[in-house]
């Protein structure tokens, strides 16, 4: 009979702080909800003498993370160092050690998942990984358990809190990118070196996860096109605006036929969408299925307590397990392993959207009916045209929004019109989800 469930923490930074702060401080609630105890064993990290604000019992600390991995009253170990190679050798030990293994490690699973769910599931033992995608917002288990029933037919995610606080201050204040990146660098919301943030990267990790469980399938990191949200000004909001659209950076995941869409990009989405509303470092993940229809999931996407809140649920559901002997009720990835089939990923030159073209002309006359004339060579369609004000000989924006085109023929026509010598810059290329009008 099982009198507690114990637990090691090897990473005592932000994360690790709250994880160990809501075991300690909800322990009472915590052991009620599972019917034991949660005891925190042992919290390695290389530096244990900084004050984390939180009174830990004596002898919790160490340096020497294999006290965790080699203790027999460790259940359960958490994963919050970060980075790849230490982790993912951790996270493996721990495994054949036999003992089942939480992390927030989004980086590390894009990267080397299928190695590490097949390990769990020759071994035998339970992987959490909610907090790798969207901090505490519970998606990863609506996904594995929640929308089950379902085949799942999009994921639209605004996934990167740093992101989308740049997106909503440029959106409302008018400001450029480079002004509110260092604004957000002061306050707090953004890294020193933010590039995995503003790149996508980061995004982009956390898609290929939500697509592995959504659809059953390996997914090769570098298939999934990404594009970050550096070349967005204030000018391309204020159109989006005119549009009726806000412009945000998405992750998007479509299911189209027997092939897989994934790719993170900034996006001009209809303002009315709940998508679009989303403001600041929030995040939120639309997940449509079969047959459910629209679920939008909303919440803090990090941050030491909700990040903590969403490994702490793994921790418990993974208890909770150990007391009923149900250990692997749930496959690491949803899908059993010999149930997971490989499915195409359609290469970006492959998908359809409308889009956005912002182009920087000098003034002349013909310059609008050349740049219709190429679009419409190459197949593409135009929906609108906005030019404001006539500067005869200077340097003035013409926008056209298109109706469905394919990248591939967008990418062609943009080839050649960038060679035009009236254009004074490279055009400006902003995908668009909504109904083609």
């Amino acid at each position: 009979m099982i009198s507690r469930v114990g637990v090691g923490i090897i990473g005592f930074g932000t994360v690790g702080t709250g994880v160990a702060k809501i075991l300690l401080q909800n322990a009472a609630l915590i052991s009620r909800r599972v019917g034991v105890p949660i005891e925190i064993v042992r919290i390695a990290d290389l530096d244990v003498t900084r004050d984390r604000g939180l009174t830990l019992p004596p002898g919790l600390l160490t340096t020497d993370a294999k006290q965790i991995l080699t203790d027999p009253s460790i259940d359960i170990v958490v994963e919050l160092i970060g980075g790849c190679d230490i982790a993912k050798r951790i996270i493996l030990e721990s495994i054949a050690a036999g003992k089942h293994v939480v992390t927030a490690n989004k980086a590390l699973l894009a990267l080397h998942g299928e190695e590490i769910f097949a390990a769990a599931s020759r071994t035998g033992v339970d992987l959490g990984f909610e907090a790798s995608v969207g901090g505490g917002i519970p998606v990863i288990q609506a996904l594995r358990e929640g929308l089950a029933a379902n085949t799942i037919q999009s994921i639209y995610g605004i996934i990167n809190g740093t992101a989308n606080y740049i997106l909503s201050r440029m959106t409302h204040e008018g400001q450029s990118f480079e002004t509110v990146l260092d604004e957000a660098k002061q306050a707090g919301y953004a890294e020193a070196d933010p590039t995995f943030d503003v790149a996508g990267i980061d995004s982009a990790h956390k898609l290929a996860i939500l697509v592995a469980l959504a659809y059953g399938t390996s997914v090769n990191f570098k298939d999934v096109y990404t594009e970050g949200i550096t070349h967005i000004t204030p000018l391309d909001i204020a159109y989006a605006k005119e549009f009726g659209c806000t412009i945000k950076l998405l992750g998007i995941a479509k299911l189209v036929g027997n092939e897989v869409e994934a790719r993170v990009h900034p996006t001009m989405l209809p303002s009315s969408s709940p998508i679009a509303q989303v403001e600041g470092v929030y995040n939120a993940i639309q997940l449509v299925g079969d047959a459910v229809g629209d679920v939008v999931l909303y919440g803090r996407g990090a941050g030491s307590m909700p990040t903590g809140s969403a490994v702490v649920s793994d921790v418990i559901a993974i208890a909770r397990n150990l007391l009923k002997g149900a250990v692997g009720r749930v496959p690491p990835a949803s899908f059993h392993q010999d149930q997971r089939r490989p499915l195409r990923m359609r290469p970006m030159e492959e998908i359809s959207s409308l889009y956005y073209l912002r182009f920087m002309v000098l003034d002349r006359p013909g310059v609008l009916s050349q740049i219709a004339g190429e679009l419409g060579r190459c197949g593409i369609s135009i929906s609108s045209v906005l030019q404001q004000g006539r500067r005869e000989g200077q340097t003035v924006p013409v926008v056209i929004k298109t109706h469905t085109a394919t990248e591939r023929d967008v990418q062609t026509a943009l080839r050649a019109i960038n060679r035009m010598a009236f254009i004074s810059e490279p055009t400006t290329l902003i995908r668009v989800e909504g109904k083609d009008e």
